[in-house]
């Protein structure tokens, strides 16, 4: 369903999207699958069709949302390069205009920093 979705945002599908799709739902839909792959022009059987092989650099993600917690409340997500370490992850955590909201006219007392989990701001 959520393929379906997006398909229909755009204007054409690639004919290699639609039959990756096709070969991907033939585990849960056989029959309906090798009718949509004779639609597609093919004339053998899907079920001798190699399995289609990913490409882990696609899996990798860019960035991370990062909750910022203040005394243990979260108070608002950042978003942070993947790899990004953690000092620069704690000043982009400070620089939040909530977090300098909970935290104003308070001494930070502790910066607790679970890389690419979370941020806890221990204030008081």
């Amino acid at each position: 369903m959520e393929f379906v979705n997006a398909a229909y945002k755009v204007d054409a599908l690639d004919r290699s999207i639609m039959e990756t799709f096709v070969l991907v739902l033939s585990p849960f839909a056989p029959h309906m699958a090798e009718e949509l792959w004779e639609r597609l022009g093919h004339d053998h059987t899907l079920a001798y069709e190699p399995w289609p092989e990913h490409d882990e650099a696609l899996l990798a993600e860019d960035t991370v949302e990062i909750p910022v917690q203040v005394n243990g409340k979260v108070r608002a997500r950042i978003l942070v390069a993947a790899g990004a370490d953690g000092d620069t992850v704690l000043a982009a955590a400070k620089a939040e205009p909530n977090i300098q909201k909970h935290a104003e006219g308070k001494k930070i007392i502790k910066e607790i920093y679970v890389p690419g989990k979370t941020v806890n701001l221990v204030v008081k």
